[in-house]
């Protein structure tokens, strides 16, 4: 196994990876600075500025992306640069903003909210955007929205709400989340779960910010393996590469809440020789098969 750190961009609060397998890039954003990152075949980097902050992304087509920012959801041309509002649920409420959000295997995107500085309770939800532009509220009750990915089949939805804890719930694209359960207590192994990815096999690997750690956690919740980081505050994680087969990892330096300046704090790293691979992200509006 071999972890190394991609380039020398230092983000605030690197977070939200999402591989496009068909244009083989890798996209993650900036959230405190507002700013869109992707990395090409070559390694090159393009950078995009946003006039606030962003939670996370989900692509449409080459050219299109929808994006959760404090002001809401909207589509984002990398072209023109031009963002197009498409809702935005908690405009009477200024002290939230988007946060983590992933596209389910049918192509609706979830993503939900945060207190920006408050955190002892919850202020924050988790929403299903539709192709059709219809949302959802499909939990209420959330502090942080860290980390909503899915099962293989697209049929479980597992999601950290803000108490140190990975939830599952049954799923389907357009019914009410059920039989919420919790499958992992961040607290009994001295840590934290943030952003959030599914392997092929169906297990869970998640940054374990509190403990400066990548993890992999299996459906039953069972802690299967602990991979130490170079930097403190890992934050989120993507399979990607042409075989999948490769983990990316955000990190931060300071969120506004969480400040490290360790060196590679904020950077963009690289895990080979894991012996797991990815599932393919479905762009936004494309459903694979039920």
């Amino acid at each position: 196994m071999e972890i190394e750190r991609i380039g020398t961009i230092k983000n605030a609060l690197g977070e939200g990876p999402v591989w496009d397998h068909q244009q083989r890039r890798l996209f993650w954003v900036d959230s405190l600075k507002g700013c869109i990152f992707c990395l090409d075949q070559t390694e090159t980097v393009s950078r995009w500025q946003l006039p606030c902050m962003i939670g996370s992304l989900a692509v449409v087509d080459e050219q299109t992306l929808v994006v959760a920012l404090q002001t809401g959801l909207h589509f984002y041309c990398l072209q023109t640069r031009k963002l197009t509002v498409i809702i935005d649920p908690e405009s009477q409420q200024p002290a939230t903003r988007f946060n983590d959000g992933k596209t389910d295997r049918f192509g609706n995107f979830i993503t939900g909210t945060m207190g920006i500085t408050i955190r002892d309770r919850a202020l924050g939800a988790l929403y299903r955007l539709h192709p059709d532009l219809s949302l959802d509220t499909l939990e209420p009750d959330v502090i942080v929205a860290n980390g909503p990915c899915f099962s293989p089949d697209g049929h479980t939805l597992y999601f950290n709400d803000g108490r140190r804890r990975i939830l599952a719930y049954d799923y389907t694209p357009s019914g009410p989340l059920r039989n919420k359960r919790q499958i992992f207590d961040g607290n009994n192994h001295q840590t934290a779960s943030d952003g959030a990815t599914v392997d092929a096999q169906g297990n869970i690997w998640t940054a374990l910010t509190g403990s400066g750690e990548v993890g992999c956690i299996s459906p039953k919740g069972e802690l299967l393996d602990r991979i130490k980081m170079p930097i403190p505050l890992p934050s989120s994680v993507m399979f990607a590469g042409p075989a999948l087969d490769e983990l990316y990892i955000t990190s931060i330096s300071d969120s506004g809440n969480r400040r490290n300046q360790e060196h590679g704090s904020g950077g963009l790293f690289r895990i080979r020789g894991l012996n797991a691979k990815g599932l393919e992200e479905q762009p936004f509006g494309q459903s694979r098969e039920a």
